[in-house]
């Protein structure tokens, strides 16, 4: 007698000349470890886009925009892979810098950080940057909200909107994730913005007597209502941090809000931390099941690799499948009327 736990043979990967991503990550899935996991996020990211009536939220943290991913999210915002961003402020004034032709070079970590103080280059581990460039973009972002009507109570989705239609129309690089989601109406938020440069540009147009507000509990009510007007929902993190809580926590608010919810029914985690410390950027999709944040019957999983590795694969593998992304009904987001509405087009 077979034994249960005897039905499933791995297959070694076959080398093949001119493979597809999609192809290396179908066969990493008859493979163990994070080989085998990051095929799992590929196959469970492809099921959510085959679903007739969802929306897929994504999360951001980390400093992959200074690494160079910038294009691969903008090209997941533009082409529907995802319907609402949730990131840090700092992801999104990188790529504010970026799309207005500030460079981030590759450098190295074995480095005098006092010559780089010196010479005025911050560094992100092997990543450098001009810090007086970057001061420059401070100065443009607060001429930009010193622009805002005054007295208005912005959430954090309806300021970066503005940002982005605002950095289409001065910016040298177009390929932006703010500039990406604002053409495609994908609603991005950012519930930590002041911890960013972002907020260093607030704080300078307020002591210039400019005083704009961001509403952050705006932003909790805003995300709960997508959950709460959401038959179905995805989420994909990249990193963990406040994004990832965010998004976790618009099932649970809807929980207590008396909007039963039965959690994301579909999950997929990209990180570097580890789940025995307690901290929740590296828990276990299983934890969030605890909390209702996750569905007890979800399509989960959770690859444990640094997310410049996992995200290229991924994001060329789901450009195999490109169709799907583009024949999904995609919810869109009328926050014209009191309250909102989604339709699926």
């Amino acid at each position: 007698m077979i034994s249960k736990f005897l039905k499933k043979p791995t297959i070694p990967l076959r080398v093949k000349k001119a493979a597809l991503a999609s192809e290396i990550l179908e066969g990493m899935l008859a493979t163990g470890f994070q080989g085998k996991a990051l095929g799992e996020c590929y196959y469970i990211w492809r099921e959510m886009l085959r679903e007739k009536k969802i929306t897929i939220w994504l999360g951001i943290s980390g400093a992959v925009i200074p690494a160079g991913m910038r294009r691969l999210i903008a090209y997941l915002i533009k082409n529907r892979f995802v319907d609402v961003v949730v990131s840090t402020g700092a992801q999104l004034f990188h790529d504010a810098c970026e799309a207005l032709g500030v460079i981030h070079f590759q450098g190295s970590p074995l480095v005098d950080d006092r010559v780089l103080l010196k010479e005025g280059i911050d560094r992100f581990y092997d990543v450098y940057v001009k810090e007086s460039l970057q001061r420059q973009v401070d100065r443009k972002i607060q001429k930009f909200i010193e622009s805002l009507e005054p007295g208005y109570q912005y959430s954090s989705r309806e300021f970066l909107f503005q940002l982005g239609i605002h950095l289409k129309k001065i910016a040298k690089n177009q390929d932006s994730i703010l500039i990406k989601a604002a053409e495609a109406g994908v609603p991005v938020f950012s519930p930590a913005l002041a911890d960013s440069s972002i907020g260093y540009s607030f704080v300078m147009a307020r002591r210039g007597g400019y005083f704009r507000y961001i509403d952050q509990m705006k932003d909790a009510y805003e995300t709960a209502q997508i959950a709460g007007h959401t038959k179905k929902s995805g989420v994909i993190y990249l990193g963990g941090g406040v994004p990832k809580n965010f998004i976790q926590q618009t099932e649970l608010l809807n929980l207590i809000l008396g909007n039963k919810l039965p959690g994301h029914e579909y999950a997929i985690q990209l990180t570097t931390d580890n789940p025995h410390f307690g901290g929740l950027s590296g828990c276990t999709l299983e934890e969030a099941v605890s909390w209702g944040k996750i569905s007890k019957r979800a399509k989960k999983a959770q690859c444990f690799c640094d997310v410049t590795i996992a995200l290229p694969f991924l994001v060329h593998g789901l450009a195999q499948v490109e169709e799907l992304a583009r024949k999904r009904k995609k919810p869109v987001f009328d926050w014209s009327s009191k309250g909102l509405r989604i339709s699926y087009q």
